[in-house]
């Protein structure tokens, strides 16, 4: 795995990322962003999470970016099975034209 110096950057090239890609439906773009900001503290507080991060496009606003990192594969299934997330995507899914998650592991040279 590469190296970093920096042990905050090496911290992130460490575990199981989720890249996840929200388009919101016309005029749901601000409770998207309301349920994405509900996530964050709950979300770092589970023992499998190292980071999560959403981002909101500055020139689409109904375009977003969630960044999570877990520890390991096991991480984010706990992650998926909490009940902050099955209720957050109960009330996320029918605001949300696309909502793309796509796994990472980090880059082994």
């Amino acid at each position: 795995m590469t190296q970093y110096p920096d042990s905050a950057a090496a911290n992130l090239n460490d575990g199981f990322v989720v890249a996840i890609n929200i388009v919101a439906k016309e005029g749901e773009a601000d409770a998207v962003a309301d349920i994405l900001e509900r996530l964050i503290a709950p979300t770092m507080a589970e023992e499998g999470v190292k980071f999560f991060m959403p981002y909101r496009s500055p020139t689409d606003p109904n375009a977003f970016f969630v960044y999570e990192l877990y520890r390991d594969a096991a991480g984010w299934d706990a992650h998926n099975g909490s009940p902050h997330f099955q209720s957050a995507i109960e009330e996320l899914l029918p605001k949300v034209e696309v909502r793309e998650r796509v796994p990472f592991v980090p880059y082994v040279d």
